[in-house]
């Protein structure tokens, strides 16, 4: 199996500048190579360019501008085409099913933040010996640079990233590992319903309050946006001190936030892993409950448009979004895999308004956001507990359907 590790890197001021313009060199290729296949698909013959053609121009371009182009490794250069190259699959994907298309775009400085090394010991160099208390990483034209390693790295390190995240930089492992022992078995398997008011309900009438960071944060966040607002919009080699300071303070908001949520799912996501061995949850399309409704033109009046409840849908989106199911589910999947769990997601169409005594399904079942009366057998309880035990039985159920 494959495991990332992410450590904190400490470079000197002359290898922060060296980290900085290796992003930046690395996002002028991603660019040029996006302007070549734009020029080439807007002309008369409709060319288009794929990876292997500008790979082939690497060596070239190196040779031309050693400065820029010349000193970074070769393979995380390709890396960058790589990635240009899935943006247009991806691209070319969702206009054959319908999606909306989402053409790539030009990367700005500030948002081209990581240079990939496809493998260790090509342009770079994971230096983590066991004698010696520092461990370094080696990056062709950067030098050797001091990593905080608070855990050990197990398995073969396959893949080097680096990554800048507001003014700290970050080295992401990828290793190779052996398949880890499973926790032993507790004979406990639950369901878990994923909420707004709670973070979750389980079967067992439990339940994990939503700690809701961005909502904590949003007053800050606020008034740190509206600072930023107050500069003037001009050319970026004549922002002022204060703006990029203003930038900062936003992005630290954001980053705090970012690390809370992690921090709450890794720590609930092991808390399930380790007292069950079966945990079944709802397969939700996050992205889908998180979209805007869309608009709904006037027929009685061209160029108007009817109310459409955007208003009211964007505080449920913010929640949701704040909330992180997506994260949570993901950091599950892993955790549980790497313990020897079984993770199984189930159809979350009616599981809260469906009777867990006699069966009965009815939207009338569900009163209120939290209480649940079933009018057939009277049954009463909290609409997400039903919720959860109806996804343990659907999960139970796909398990054993499941060929061995």
């Amino acid at each position: 199996m494959i495991r990332a590790y992410k450590f904190l890197m400490r470079p000197t001021v002359g290898q922060a500048i060296a980290l900085g313009e290796m992003l930046r060199d690395h996002c002028s290729l991603y660019n040029g190579a996006l302007q070549e296949r734009r020029d080439a698909y807007r002309h008369t013959s409709k060319t288009s360019i794929k990876y292997g053609q500008q790979s082939a121009q690497l060596k070239d371009i190196r040779t031309f501008d050693p400065d820029r182009h010349g000193r970074w490794s070769f393979s995380s250069q390709q890396s960058t085409l790589r990635r240009l190259d899935k943006a247009f699959a991806a691209f070319f994907r969702r206009i054959k099913s319908g999606e909306t298309p989402g053409y790539p775009r030009f990367r700005g400085a500030n948002w081209f933040d990581t240079v990939d090394f496809p493998r260790d010991g090509d342009g770079c160099r994971w230096d983590s010996t066991p004698n010696d208390p520092v461990t370094r990483v080696r990056l062709q034209g950067v030098g050797h640079v001091k990593v905080n390693q608070h855990r050990p790295v197990a398995g073969k390190v396959k893949t080097v990233s680096v990554k800048r995240q507001g003014r700290k930089w970050f080295v992401v492992l990828t290793a190779e590992q052996t398949a880890p022992k499973p926790l032993p078995a507790t004979g406990s398997v639950v369901g878990i319903d994923l909420g707004i008011a709670n973070f979750l309900a389980d079967s067992n009438g439990g339940f994990v309050p939503n700690p809701r960071h961005g909502r904590t944060a949003a007053a800050k966040l606020d008034a740190a946006q509206q600072a930023l607002g107050r500069f003037p919009r001009v050319r970026r080699n004549k922002r002022s001190a204060n703006h990029r300071r203003a930038v900062e303070k936003v992005a630290e908001l954001h980053g705090k936030t970012r690390r809370q949520r992690l921090d709450h799912a890794h720590k609930t996501a092991l808390a399930l892993v380790r007292e069950h061995d079966v945990i079944a949850h709802e397969d939700l399309k996050i992205r889908n409950m998180a979209k805007a409704p869309a608009p709904k033109p006037d027929p009685a009046t061209p160029g108007s448009f009817l109310p459409n409840g955007a208003a009211s849908k964007a505080g449920l989106n913010r929640s949701v979004n704040d909330a992180g199911w997506g994260v949570f589910l993901t950091i599950l999947h892993a955790k549980a895999e790497s313990a020897g769990r079984d993770v199984i997601a189930v159809d979350p169409r009616n599981t809260s308004r469906r009777c867990p005594e006699c069966g009965h399904t009815a939207k009338e079942n569900r009163l209120t956001q939290e209480k649940f009366h079933c009018v057939v057998c009277g049954h009463t309880a909290h609409a997400d507990t039903v919720g959860a035990l109806n996804v343990l039985r659907a999960g139970l159920v796909r398990r054993e359907a499941q060929p061995a």
